[in-house]
């Protein structure tokens, strides 16, 4: 029914779009305007068709205005009548189904696409070279910003999300001056037909877009910036008195109001320049009153603060002075103590100088002496003795330190054979599961008898029983066999709880020495050695406990692990057992460094 009611010549253009190429859809959608121009004088049937041309045509409008038209067909003339076809579309266009999406999402898009097509033209313009290209381009810029301001003319809600736009802030903020002077017309036009807009946008938009109106004023010497400049900041001055101060400031700080006065007098404006010359003093003025009832109300509250804090520090004097004393004798003392303590540092270091000194002064008399006393003939000798015993020092010390770097090295080899020795014990707990599991896998039922083999071996049982009698056994042997049987078992037992002690204490001998051992290896050398390490190897439950922690952590880590690393000897198959000659061969194989 929507399609029978609807425009035989959009449904026709829209089939047209539909099946044409991407190149040529913007010569097609240039059709709508002969359209709309048809049933302009008409309002009913011109709200009709702008229904229709929204229902099957107006994404295809938004989708060519995002396009680079440098390629295209038309060119960026077809993408300016194409943003003024669809801003002429949506003035007047009453949508009764989903109006919210027409209202929040598709007028918003319109005017994003329409500013995103002026950044490209304006950016053709400035690319261009040849005067009639230029002119051609500001052209159809000039078109798009008519467009725009059509649009937030048919929808004041617009000229907010206008103000807002990044678009449009990159290009009022342009060094063209054509494309400024039209763009700030584009802003004289958001200001009549909205005139509480700049009270809707953040403060960052509003104060970028007074800061670039004060701006050009100071830096072109273009009469027409100057008057439209002009007119903007005494139109924002009429519809918002607070933002007169936040003007005012701003000139003052940019020195402007002499500037204004000297270089723009007599250019044309001189009415609108007087009276932004008598709305920046008269601001100046306010605002000078303003801070000066404001430094006397500062001075007031400085004065009684002060009061306070002096009468409140006099009830606090006896302590304040009490606390001084103490904390200056303490600082004193702790300066004295210091400077007690270089004088017996630098007494140190050079008592040990002179006991240095003093020492190689009488082992050079000692030398001369036995100099003098060795014959000449042994002079050589001696001299050789003595060279060999400096080289064996030498010799012996350079050993030491080659061993201890060579021990600090061989770390990583340690780690590397206890890594190996916990590999082999899981191996050989494995292999001995695999042992026993065949062994009990050995095992297999018998099989069932039947009735003749049960006759035949109850006649066995029989003939047995008549040939070999049992034996009669009085009450008292049986008595007495019963009591060595209990002995027995109970030597049984307590000497199987002895040997769980002993392999327990075992167990814990070879804990305590594997964590020594781990301790060693992970002890920093003498020379960093602290008490603090020194209390590890002379107590029993730090190791303990170490050893403790890193059991803890271990279990920590293991319960961490993915369900894939978790998977152990309960999904072997069983199988797969092999011989006896084979877990021989595996064992003898194995170098066994730990305990099972």
């Amino acid at each position: 029914a929507a399609l029978a009611a609807a425009d035989p010549r959009v449904l026709a253009l829209a089939a047209q779009v539909t099946e044409s190429r991407e190149q040529e859809i913007p010569l097609l959608l240039l059709k709508l305007k002969g359209i709309l121009n048809s049933a302009s004088l008409r309002c009913e049937e011109s709200k009709k068709i702008k229904q229709d041309i929204y229902n099957y045509l107006a994404q295809h409008c938004m989708l060519v205005l995002r396009q680079d038209h440098s390629q295209l067909h038309g060119g960026w003339a077809t993408a300016a009548q194409i943003g003024e076809i669809l801003s002429h579309c949506c003035v007047g266009l009453e949508v009764k189904e989903d109006p919210e999406e027409f209202y929040k999402k598709f007028l918003p898009s319109a005017v994003d696409n329409l500013l995103f097509l002026g950044r490209r033209l304006q950016s053709q313009f400035v690319q261009a070279i040849k005067d009639e290209e230029r002119q051609d381009f500001l052209c159809w810029f000039q078109t798009v910003t008519d467009a725009i301001c059509w649009l937030f003319r048919g929808h004041i809600q617009l000229a907010a999300c206008v103000l807002q736009n990044d678009h449009f802030l990159q290009l009022l903020i342009a060094d063209d001056v054509e494309i400024g002077i039209i763009m700030m017309s584009v802003l004289h036009n958001i200001l009549m037909v909205n005139s509480s807009v700049l009270l809707q946008v953040d403060e960052e938009t509003l104060h970028s877009v007074l800061d670039e109106l004060v701006y050009k004023l100071s830096s072109t010497t273009n009469p027409v910036i100057g008057n439209t400049a002009t007119k903007l900041l005494l139109l924002v001055a009429k519809f918002y008195k607070q933002l007169v101060n936040g003007i005012t400031y701003c000139f003052s700080l940019l020195g402007l109001k002499g500037l204004l006065s000297k270089e723009w007098t007599g250019k044309g404006f001189d009415s609108d320049l007087s009276q932004l010359l008598d709305l920046l003093y008269l601001g100046q003025s306010n605002r000078k009153g303003e801070m000066q009832r404001q430094h006397q109300a500062a001075c007031i509250i400085q004065a009684t603060w002060k009061g306070f804090q002096t009468r409140k520090r006099l009830k606090k004097l006896l302590q304040a002075v009490i606390t001084l004393q103490r904390r200056f004798r303490a600082k004193r003392e702790k300066e004295l103590q210091h400077v007690e303590k270089q004088k017996e540092d630098e007494a140190l270091k050079l008592e040990i100088q002179l006991q240095k000194q003093r020492a190689m002064r009488l082992f050079h008399e000692r030398q001369l002496a036995l100099l003098e006393i060795i014959h000449a003939s042994q002079v050589d000798k001696y001299l050789e003795e003595t060279e060999d015993k400096s080289a064996l020092t030498i010799q012996r010390f350079w050993r030491g330190y080659r061993v201890r770097r060579h021990f600090h090295q061989q770390r990583q080899s340690l780690r590397e054979y206890k890594a190996a020795v916990v590999i082999q014990r899981a191996a050989c707990k494995f292999l001995e599961k695999r042992r026993r599991r065949r062994l009990l896998s050995s095992w297999k039922n018998p099989k069932g008898l039947t009735d003749e083999q049960r006759v035949a071996l109850q006649q066995k049982v029989d003939d047995y029983i008549k040939l070999h009698p049992a034996s009669q056994m009085s009450e008292e042997m049986s008595k007495e066999l019963h009591t060595q049987a209990q002995e027995k078992l109970a030597q049984f037992l307590l000497r199987s709880r002895l040997d769980q002690r002993a392999a327990r204490r075992r167990e814990m001998l070879l804990a305590q020495v594997n964590t020594d051992v781990e301790l060693l290896m992970n002890a920093p050398r003498l020379a960093e050695t602290t008490e603090k390490d020194l209390d590890v190897f002379r107590s029993r439950s730090l190791p303990v406990a170490a050893k403790a922690r890193q059991s803890h952590n271990a279990m920590l880590k293991y319960a961490c692990w993915p369900w894939w690393k978790k998977l152990g000897d309960e999904f072997m198959e069983d199988d797969i057992i092999p011989d006896d000659d084979a877990l021989n061969a595996e064992m003898g194989t194995l170098f066994i460094g730990g305990r099972k």
